[in-house]
């Protein structure tokens, strides 16, 4: 078994991995943010506070996922390289990939990039998990207020958070629409698939991969 965060077995290819993931998470979500059909819970909670503050996008999910993770203290979780990572790394590369990818198009070019963003997002959250150096900070959130409180269900718990920052997005004018219906509706099975293939195997055999992500709202 390779315990989380622990880098003495196969480094390379963990962090390899965690960071590889990392960046197509964050081209991910410039590709659905550009193509204007709907964003998922927690983007749009940060495209409503972006519109705001007048901070970039990538600013703001820096912000909010370091926020967070000061929430961690009081459930005493122990954040990983992955964690840490996860605040900086994909704030960094959504804003660059915004700078770089084309906006508008046809609602054709539109639905492509919706379409891409989603299966991108997927494949970014098995490759990140999978490398076992730490779980998100909003996922980490939600697994330690569960452990703490046993008797909660996970996809109560997350499915609590997530309509609440969906809500609040809505409010402060973020893009809800049929990408955020079809991430809901696809992220989880897509999480499914990409994840066996990317969990690293630990010294002794298959590591147990991480909880899988419920489908978000």
């Amino acid at each position: 078994m390779t315990p989380i965060g622990n880098l003495r077995h196969r480094p390379a290819r963990r962090l390899t991995q965690l960071y590889a993931g990392l960046v197509l998470y964050g081209v991910s979500m410039a590709l659905m943010i550009n193509s204007g059909l709907g964003l998922n819970p927690w983007d749009v909670f940060h495209q409503g506070l972006s519109e705001l503050t007048g901070l970039s996008f990538g600013t703001v999910t820096i912000a909010v996922g370091a926020l967070v993770l000061l929430l961690w203290i009081p459930l005493r979780q122990r954040p990983g390289l992955g964690t840490v990572s996860n605040v900086l790394v994909i704030g960094l590369v959504v804003d660059a990939a915004l700078a770089l990818l084309p906006t508008g198009g046809s609602l054709g070019v539109r639905g492509a990039m919706l379409v891409a963003g989603i299966v991108a997002n997927g494949a970014a959250t098995g490759l990140y998990l999978g490398a076992r150096l730490g779980p998100g900070p909003r996922d980490g959130l939600m697994t330690g207020y569960v452990a703490r409180r046993p008797g909660r269900s996970i996809r109560l718990v997350r499915t609590a958070i997530e309509v609440t920052v969906l809500a609040l997005g809505w409010l402060l004018g973020g893009t809800v629409g049929v990408g955020t219906v079809a991430y809901a509706l696809a992220i989880g099975p897509l999480t499914q698939l990409f994840l066996p293939p990317f969990t690293v195997a630990g010294p002794r055999g298959p590591a147990p991969g991480p909880v899988t992500p419920l489908p978000t709202l």
